[in-house]
């Protein structure tokens, strides 16, 4: 199911790097050191806005990488 909040998102397990899009504005922003399975969790969670304002958001360091030019 297509979440409302969340367009899509990335992770680069490497840097532990995880990247999101959000739903409507069309902006990146990476979050820092996240672990692997909070990733994988995210990834399985029937809300993906819920998941994100319960277990990432204000919990990981975060900037914005792109911002949407549409609008």
């Amino acid at each position: 199911m297509p979440s409302t909040a969340i367009q899509s998102m990335n992770y680069d397990p490497a840097t532990r790097t995880l990247s999101v899009w959000f739903v409507p504005s069309g902006n990146r922003y990476d979050y820092d050191d996240v672990p692997p399975q909070t990733y994988a969790a995210f990834r399985k969670a029937s809300s993906k806005g819920r998941f994100f304002n319960a277990f990432i958001r204000d919990r990981y360091r975060y900037h914005l990488v792109e911002q949407s030019r549409s609008g």
